[in-house]
């Protein structure tokens, strides 16, 4: 295992900069130890939801985990990362859920990767959940 530390910069989105740094080491699985910052735009998906809440103004990120899945294929990029996090509005109300795409940063994110070169990940059809589940494979060489 490999760490990589990051820091995202206002405007840049949390998803997509986090999984462009995975693949960008060339890997394609790793797990966010930790997260923390602020954001402008936030999408979570509270749990049973179908959807995600969409929010707007000042937020900030009190914690961040989950897996990251970047897959080259020969249509391009597909990613299934499964990530997770608990936010707290100006008003300190505090809301968490799953992370969907479109947390746009405000000041700044800093996030902790642990980089698992040897290790594949992707997300497949599990019968007993009814959802897409987590698969780990030995990355081909």
């Amino acid at each position: 295992m490999q760490t990589l530390p990051l820091r995202l910069t206002p405007g840049q989105d949390l998803r997509q900069a986090i999984e462009a740094a995975v693949l960008g080491q060339g890997c394609r699985a790793a797990f966010v130890l930790c997260g923390i910052g602020s954001l402008s735009t936030a999408g979570l998906r509270f749990a049973g939801a179908e959807q995600p809440q969409r929010l707007t103004g000042e937020m900030e990120i009190l914690s961040l985990s989950g897996s990251v899945a970047v897959n080259v294929a020969a249509g391009g990029e597909h990613s299934s990362s499964h990530l997770h996090m608990a936010l707290s509005t100006a008003t300190g109300e505090v809301l968490g859920g799953h992370v969907a795409p479109g947390c746009i940063v405000r000041t700044t994110a800093e996030v902790l990767l642990a980089l698992l070169p040897e290790w594949g990940f992707a997300r497949e059809p599990d019968a007993t959940t009814g959802y897409d589940e987590l698969v780990v494979r030995a990355a081909s060489k």
